[in-house]
């Protein structure tokens, strides 16, 4: 049996890549990549030579049962989404999933992932918390964010640029124009930045100041009644 590696890759800065995460990739017979042509300029980077073959979230229903026979077959398979770390609103789940039931070994490396260096830096407590990664774009929308109006625990989601003042002011309808947040983008990259407030505030924020990059936003849990 071979060994399928689960390989965070860098959400921004490539100085996060770690030692252990190169020397798997080089070691690997197939690396499987979100876009190779984003990862083709990752491994580039690092002078790493290894066969790509594109595995996302449109075609994983498919590749998966063949790169699962490849790994019987002793091979050594590493994944790679375009940033983070797969099955983190990434492509990996299904195989993970697929690779477990025929009896795989699967390890994941520690690494980059958006979440957590935005969690940790909100200043909103992080010693309980839910991800809820990205909202639905539609059907079931406002459904999803009602159900958290009794959350208490801080509230993590992914957004893009597009939808971040939406977002933020569904939020504020559901949760109060009070409640605390912390919206924190281009993570590790030059331009990253963390506007921290209440809903109201960090709205009234980029209706001015046109958001741009990825977004984390992190919002406080609704407080105990005492």
């Amino acid at each position: 049996m071979g060994i399928l590696y689960i390989v965070p890759t860098p959400v921004g800065n490539m100085e996060d890549m770690t030692l252990r995460a190169i020397r798997i990739l080089k070691e690997a017979d197939i690396v499987l990549a979100e876009d190779t042509r984003t990862s083709s300029h990752l491994l580039k980077h690092f002078d790493i030579e290894q066969r790509l073959m594109s595995h996302h979230k449109f075609n994983e229903h498919g590749t998966s049962a063949h790169v699962v026979q490849m790994l019987q077959a002793g091979q050594t398979v590493a994944l790679i989404s375009d940033a983070g770390t797969p099955g983190i609103s990434d492509p990996g789940f299904f195989l993970v999933r697929e690779a477990v039931k025929a009896g795989i070994e699967v390890q994941t490396l520690p690494g980059a992932t958006a979440f957590v260096p935005a969690l940790v830096s909100s200043g909103l407590p992080c010693d309980r918390f839910c991800f809820e990664g990205f909202l639905p774009q539609k059907k079931g929308r406002q459904t999803k964010i009602m159900s958290l109006a009794d959350e208490e625990r801080t509230m993590v989601f992914y957004e893009s640029p597009y939808r971040v003042v939406k977002t933020l002011q569904q939020f504020s309808e559901v949760f109060g124009a009070e409640r605390q947040v912390s919206v924190c983008r281009e993570i590790s990259k030059v331009h990253e930045e963390s506007v921290r407030g209440t809903l109201q505030e960090v709205i009234a924020h980029f209706q001015e100041q046109e958001p741009r990059g990825e977004f984390v936003i992190v919002v406080a849990g609704k407080e105990k009644e005492k």
